[in-house]
């Protein structure tokens, strides 16, 4: 793991680290992939199904938590 440099922003510490955390994703993604060769394991389209819904429905939930959200204001005329 990389070590924080010295006064890093906040901007250069997101950048690290959403550039490291993304690889390391992608790089469990492409490992789930090798469980798609039929000749090594056997499932279902139920179970792929339950897998890429769950997938889908964190990444879903993360995505939302880097928007940021307007409070409503109170009504004015």
């Amino acid at each position: 793991m990389q070590k924080a440099p010295k006064n890093e922003t906040k901007k250069e510490r997101f950048k690290r680290l959403a550039t490291l955390r993304t690889n390391e994703v992608l790089a469990r993604l492409k490992i789930l992939g090798n469980c798609a060769n039929r000749s090594m394991y056997e499932y279902t389209e139920d179970e792929i199904n339950k897998i890429f819904s769950e997938i889908d429905k964190r990444n879903k939930e993360i995505k939302g938590r880097f928007y940021f959200h307007k409070k409503d204001k109170n009504f004015q005329l």
